[in-house]
């Protein structure tokens, strides 16, 4: 009980801004690892011994591929190594009985597999998480490119489409800051900050978790305990899908890919104001990039580039239209195809 009043008194100070009421960011960052590695161990401690499982790989030239495996420990970069080092290092994600699985999460059960790669006939799935793990890859230079002395909270991650343009990060950087506008220098400055983490070919690892763990994680960062509760509340499962790189944690809607090497092409492109919020500042930081084996020659990077720096904008939840009732009339069909 007094561990929880401490926490839920933590919390109101976070949700000010004031900085000196702030946690260290190396200190809440390491909390939120070690809850990671916590549940972490605690999962794995579910499978005790080694139960076998059968994997079925599908795909070009592997239809009919089956894979003895250990339940709860191997996987798909398991079984990815136990085919070739082309499917070791071309895949960036992986369809576990029909869903986007990220390669490093266990398989617990008997499954069929498919790897997927960026140049596959239908690339959707694997543009849509090389989208969200750039800009899980944005969030973690941001919180960590300020001096200590200013804060840094991320917000909710805008999940938009690879068509807009720009992968996003929201954010509200410390009140010292709201005057200041990121010249050409601080946004190279950023991207060289990415390109670091990239070189070093960093694993995502995830975790899916309860609520109440993920409400721990984040327990220095409301707008994020918030973000938990709806996510958690949209999914069948109750669950949420939380991924670490380093001592960095972030909360996603879906897999990333597998590591942070499989980005070539990165930039940060632009960091906009989107006005006074409940927690100060709101800013969009935008970025592009392209994954290793699809490369652009410099005049189309350029272009790119150009249309990434424009604000990308998101629909707000209460300018989303509602679903039709059941016994509504359905609208007639679109001519158009996306």
């Amino acid at each position: 009980m007094v561990t929880r009043t401490a926490c839920q008194a933590l919390q109101r100070r976070f949700a000010t801004a004031a900085a000196a009421a702030r946690a260290p960011a190396a200190e809440v960052r390491c909390q939120r690892s070690a809850v990671f590695s916590r549940e972490q161990g605690r999962q794995r401690a579910l499978y005790p011994r080694v139960e076998k499982i059968e994997v079925s790989v599908q795909g070009p030239g592997l239809d009919g591929t089956m894979l003895v495996v250990n339940k709860g420990m191997s996987t798909p970069l398991s079984c990815a190594r136990h085919l070739t080092q082309h499917h070791v290092t071309n895949s960036a994600l992986a369809l576990v009985d029909g869903e986007p699985w990220s390669l490093h999460q266990p398989l617990t059960q008997s499954c069929s597999l498919t790897l997927l790669t960026f140049k596959d006939s239908d690339p959707t799935l694997v543009n849509q998480a090389y989208w969200r793990s750039c800009a899980a890859l944005l969030g973690q230079v941001l919180d960590t490119a300020f001096k200590d002395n200013f804060t840094v909270e991320l917000l909710s991650t805008p999940e938009v489409a690879v068509t807009s343009g720009a992968f996003c990060c929201d954010v509200v950087l410390d009140p010292q800051l709201d005057s200041w506008t990121p010249s050409e220098e601080s946004l190279r400055s950023l991207t060289r900050e990415a390109q670091h983490l990239i070189h070093q070919d960093l694993v995502w690892e995830p975790l899916e978790v309860a609520p109440s763990v993920a409400l721990e994680v984040f327990s220095h960062n409301r707008c994020k305990q918030e973000e938990v509760e709806q996510k958690a509340a949209q999914n069948p499962k109750g669950t949420v899908m939380l991924h670490r790189c380093c001592d960095h944690v972030v909360l996603s809607v879906g897999p990333l890919v597998a590591r942070t090497g499989l980005c070539s092409q990165y930039e940060v492109t632009a960091l906009h104001s989107l006005g006074q919020g409940p927690r100060g500042l709101h800013r969009r930081a935008q970025g592009l990039s392209l994954p290793l084996q699809l490369q652009a020659h410099h005049t189309v990077w350029r272009k790119l580039r150009q249309r990434a720096e424009k604000l990308v904008e998101v629909p707000r939840l209460e300018e989303v239209a509602p679903p039709s009732p059941p016994d509504a009339t359905p609208p007639p069909s679109s001519q158009t195809s996306v």
